[in-house]
């Protein structure tokens, strides 16, 4: 009896496995709200590093512009997956008329890796360094991607967990402008 219901149960297993699998890779992006955080509404923890290409990178001088900092791993599916979601939003921000400055913030790879991920999905944008991981401690990274958006204060309105879509992002800050500006 035994030896006909394994083969059953085996059988069952797998197909909730595919199912889970097919329902995780369809899920749709970017269409959550802004993830709870202690650091919400208040200024911005310190960064200050360098870049990929070497230049200094000082959070407090971006002063007086919205910052988006998107955390990434060359190795992360959906950070992948985001790609060219982020690519889309940076074009869209070259004409804005409150244009976002973006910069992402790489942890635990490789500078080569990141270049070649770059280089070969686009993104024309900063890559700053979180060696230590001291950056993602200060914010409260999870996983990767996440994504924080910082107004021209210096205090941390959004914290997206996965991977967005340029649209969402784009909404999202457009909502935060049009509350700072009052209108």
């Amino acid at each position: 009896m035994q030896r006909r219901v394994a083969p059953i149960v085996a059988a069952l297993i797998g197909v909730v496995a595919v199912a889970l699998m097919v329902m995780l890779a369809t899920a749709k992006t970017g269409n959550k709200d802004s993830a709870s955080s202690p650091l919400l509404g208040k200024s911005a923890p310190v960064v200050k590093t360098t870049t990929i290409d070497g230049r200094p990178f000082d959070l407090s001088r971006r002063r007086g512009s919205w910052v988006a900092l998107n955390f990434f791993n060359s190795t992360c599916v959906p950070c992948r997956q985001e790609q060219p979601e982020l690519v889309k939003f940076v074009d869209a921000q070259k004409t804005a008329t409150n244009p976002v400055e973006f910069y992402t913030v790489i942890n635990d790879d490789s500078d080569s890796a990141v270049k070649a991920f770059f280089d070969a999905n686009g993104g024309d944008w900063p890559k700053i360094h979180d060696d230590d991981g001291a950056i993602a401690v200060a914010f409260g990274v999870a996983k990767v991607p996440e994504t924080w958006i910082i107004d021209p204060n210096g205090f941390v309105r959004l914290r997206i967990i996965g991977a967005v879509t340029a649209d969402f992002l784009t909404q999202k800050i457009n909502d935060m402008q049009r509350q700072m500006d009052g209108s």
